[in-house]
């Protein structure tokens, strides 16, 4: 499938970017996390593609704030893990923070940002929804100006936007819930970790007692562009939020969905979630139980001790070598620019402990850590290694002395096949970094990136548990 790309540079600044996106166009394209990226170019969902711009360099753009008029900024490299663990968001903004969360696998919130997932513009990606509730508008820069538009007249269509070929996305904003407001965010999928949604909800009530004020009601992946649920909103304003009120907004929420059918359900299965996911959202703001489930330290597998590592140099692939450190040691590759990280390790760089899967970021074979945060190697560019810090399994040991999870999973004969054991390994050593003594419950969120075919994974989690019992 290789070259997905020609050329690859990594910004230092936004001007930078704007200037090549200026002088490219539709041949340009930008990649910050590109966990989504990297599968529309293996698809051929984005043609014509030759240069790819890493902005992952540019600082600043990862940060949460809140302005003097109570609204809410995220950077562009605002991250699924940064928007779930952020106490601003979680307070102020939780159905994002619930969605965010509901990404993929912690490997993927490490990478994947919210403005990636808006971008993409896909009507089943699961932040666009809260986003949508909470009356979110994107600001888009390029060499003809600056222009903010509002999230609901963002999208066109199915992976469509009115976003042009010469902008970048670099700033998100809405403003910050009211005292009076609680919400929150429902996703229905195929399982419960790595899955997109058949239906999702996103729902803000601004409540008196208990009078609905108002409502907003969102519904993603059930029409081509993600909307409201506007009759169910009409009806619930000046009601009381009781059983009989959400059973009617419910079935109203659900007569606004117009769904597909496809592999993962039938249009009419997907009308009928509507309407129970809307209820459920709506009962558990009646009973204040919308929290429930959501961890308040959610295991993000990263270690906060190691900072990103960020040159502040202007690098252009392949006309530069990639230079980078992997285990400690020094690399640097003349070759393997326009393949993926998992390929640059295994082929240029000879480490073969890190193993191909699924090659879609659904697996977890793939995981190594870069500088601090556990990601799936198979959706990030090679050249986001240069100036990084690597560690693959081939690193976890010291020496001859195995790390304390290599030396559980074999006393619990936590492996059968043995190839998605390379994955889960460095889960759960990232886990034991994170948190001192895990509990169960944040083992099992630890890998839930990580899939093994062979047979069940009381072994995995019993070796975790008992790993984390040894000092390191």
């Amino acid at each position: 499938m290789y070259p997905m790309w020609q050329n690859y540079i990594n910004a230092t600044s936004i001007d930078e970017v704007i200037k090549t996106l200026g002088e490219k166009k539709e041949h340009a394209r930008i990649v910050a996390g590109g966990t989504d990226l990297i599968l529309e170019l293996e698809r051929g969902v984005r043609k014509g593609i030759e240069t790819l711009i890493d902005v992952s360099r540019i600082p600043t753009l990862d940060q949460i704030t809140i302005d003097e008029d109570n609204i809410i900024h995220l950077g562009p490299l605002v991250t699924h893990n940064d928007c779930a663990a952020s106490k601003l968001i979680r307070k102020s903004a939780y159905p994002l923070a619930r969605a965010a969360w509901e990404v993929g696998a912690p490997q993927i919130r490490n990478r994947g940002t919210i403005a990636g997932n808006l971008i993409t513009a896909s009507p089943a990606n699961d932040t666009i929804t809260p986003l949508m509730a909470l009356d979110a508008s994107v600001t888009l820069l390029s060499t003809r100006g600056e222009r903010t538009v509002p999230l609901n007249e963002f999208y066109t269509g199915v992976r469509r936007s009115v976003m042009q070929a010469d902008e970048m996305l670099v700033d998100i904003s809405f403003p910050a819930m009211k005292k009076s407001q609680r919400g929150t965010f429902i996703k229905l999928a195929l399982r419960r970790a790595q899955a997109i949604s058949l239906v999702n909800v996103a729902i803000i009530l601004n409540l008196k007692e208990d009078t609905v004020k108002s409502a907003v009601i969102t519904l993603g992946a059930v029409t081509p562009v993600i909307g409201h649920a506007e009759e169910a909103e009409k009806f619930l304003a000046q009601k009381k939020l009781n059983k009989k009120n959400i059973a009617q907004a419910a079935e109203l929420a659900m007569q606004a969905a117009h769904p597909i059918d496809d592999v993962r359900g039938s249009a009419a299965y997907r009308l009928e979630m509507v309407k129970v996911i809307t209820a459920r959202a709506l009962t558990s703001l009646l009973n204040e139980t919308e929290q429930d489930g959501m961890p308040k330290k959610p295991v993000l597998l990263q270690t906060k001790e190691t900072a990103d590592h960020r040159p502040q140099i202007t690098s252009d692939f392949p006309s530069s070598p990639i230079e980078t450190t992997i285990n400690g040691q020094s690399y640097s590759f003349t070759s393997g620019h326009n393949k993926t990280l998992l390929r640059l390790l295994r082929e240029e760089g000879m480490l073969t402990g890190t193993k191909e899967g699924c090659a879609e970021g659904e697996c977890g074979a793939c995981t190594v850590f870069m500088d601090g945060k556990a990601i799936m190697s198979c959706l990030v560019p090679a050249p986001r290694a240069h100036g990084a810090q690597i560690t693959t399994i081939e690193g976890l040991a010291d020496g001859e002395d195995l790390h304390p999870v290599q030396e559980a999973f074999v006393k619990h004969i936590a492996v059968q096949c043995g190839y998605c054991t390379p994955g889960f390994l460095m889960s759960g050593a990232k886990l034991m970094e994170e948190k001192s003594k895990p509990t169960h419950n944040e083992i099992e969120q630890a890998i839930t990136g990580n899939l093994c075919r062979c047979t069940g994974y009381y072994k995995i989690v019993k070796a975790i548990e008992d790993a984390s019992q040894i000092k390191t």
